[in-house]
């Protein structure tokens, strides 16, 4: 029996059959025609002048491109994948005469991040900072002071800067809250271990006396500087750790009497209090005394003569650059500074300064003790 195709079926297997033919010559082209050695990675900065046209027929030819441009080969392949898609890049041939609009993968990543260095900078440049208010209950001449002790009366006498200091050339700088850090910055960027402190002493306040150390040498001072930690692992405890060490350090160097404990003020880790003057145009962190007493019980015989030595200080410090210290703090605790007539606390800067800001600071503070202590 011979069976009959109707016309209309024998057309619809002659189609398929050409769809079928022409898939597997296009794939054939394809493969024959890519090139592996050639294939090259363009990185291209895209913009407006770039456009993706729907190509009718899938190429497998080889179109030039030319460029004035160093960066680009003079003659480049069209991409395999592009085939695929069925799509065509089509480009302004005025784009490749710019050598910005063109990177190298290594160019690309400098140039983002010269533009990520500079939304840093300009994060720093317009950081917010807040300021308090100085206030003060007494004042010596140009020296004002900040009483919070519950039973003490300032009197003049008291604050009159007669002080004994028989050495005046050896100095001791210690660190009770050694981890306490600074905002970071683009230059001084570090890990925290807790809000505003790190183990990584360059960034602390230890960075901050290292300054001062410098600078006293210039000068002709003697400085020892210890660098141990005494609020690391734990905080609490700091001050009693601190003593040992200060009482060794002078059972090492006899007849020291100015010994400088640098601090950072916390005010409560504000992100923002951020203390500073402008001397000579640069911006520096101002200074704070805080001066212990007796008045919580504890012993401590030398803290008026601790006092008068901080106002002196004060004294030179706002004839020569005024602005630089803050009030005198003083305070019921003695803070470790019975083991002087000479002691105190030098608050650095707060928690919204840089770390730039505080060891500028130390050029100003090293040249007053210079005068003070001639």
């Amino acid at each position: 029996m011979i069976k009959t195709v109707s016309i209309k079926d024998l057309l619809k297997y002659l189609i398929e059959l050409i769809i079928v033919i022409f898939i597997a010559i296009c794939s054939t082209r394809y493969f024959l025609n890519l090139d592996y050695k050639d294939v090259k990675y363009l990185n291209i900065n895209l913009n407006t002048n770039l456009f993706i046209k729907p190509n009718i027929l899938l190429a497998s030819y080889k179109e030039p491109i030319t460029s004035n441009s160093k960066s680009v080969s003079k003659t480049m392949s069209k991409s395999g994948l592009i085939r695929i898609l069925n799509m065509e890049l089509i480009l302004n041939e005025n784009d490749f005469s710019k050598e910005e609009n063109i990177f190298s993968p290594g160019e690309i990543e400098n140039k983002n991040e010269g533009e990520k260095n500079e939304d840093e900078q300009k994060q720093e440049n317009e950081r917010i900072t807040t300021d308090i208010k100085d206030t003060f209950t007494n004042q010596y001449k140009t020296v004002t002071v900040k009483n919070l002790t519950s039973n003490i009366k300032l009197t003049e006498s008291i604050l009159k800067p007669n002080y004994n200091v028989n050495n005046k050339k050896n100095i001791i700088i210690y660190h009770t809250h050694t981890c306490e850090s600074y905002t970071p910055t683009r230059e001084n960027s570090y890990t925290a271990t807790a809000n505003f402190r790190t183990t990584d002493l360059n960034y602390t306040v230890v960075k901050v006396g290292r300054e001062l150390k410098i600078n006293l040498e210039k000068h002709g001072f003697n400085v020892i500087q210890s660098e141990e930690k005494h609020d690391y692992p734990a905080y609490t405890g700091s001050y009693s750790r601190s003593l040992k060490t200060i009482e060794k350090l002078l059972e090492q160097n006899k007849g020291t009497d100015i010994i400088f404990d640098i601090h950072r003020d916390a005010v409560g880790s504000s992100s923002t209090y951020a203390p500073t003057v402008e001397i000579n145009g640069e911006k520096v962190a101002q200074l704070m005394f805080v001066i212990g007493t007796n008045d919580g019980g504890g012993k401590h015989p030398n803290w008026q003569n601790n006092l008068k030595f901080a106002v002196n200080v004060q004294e030179k410090a706002n004839e020569m650059y005024p602005g630089l210290f803050r009030s005198i703090n003083l305070r019921s605790a003695t803070f470790n500074q019975r083991v002087s007539n000479a002691a105190s606390i030098i608050e650095v800067g707060a928690t919204g300064n840089t770390l730039e800001e505080a060891t500028a600071s130390m050029k100003y503070l090293a040249e007053v003790l210079n005068e003070v202590l001639k």
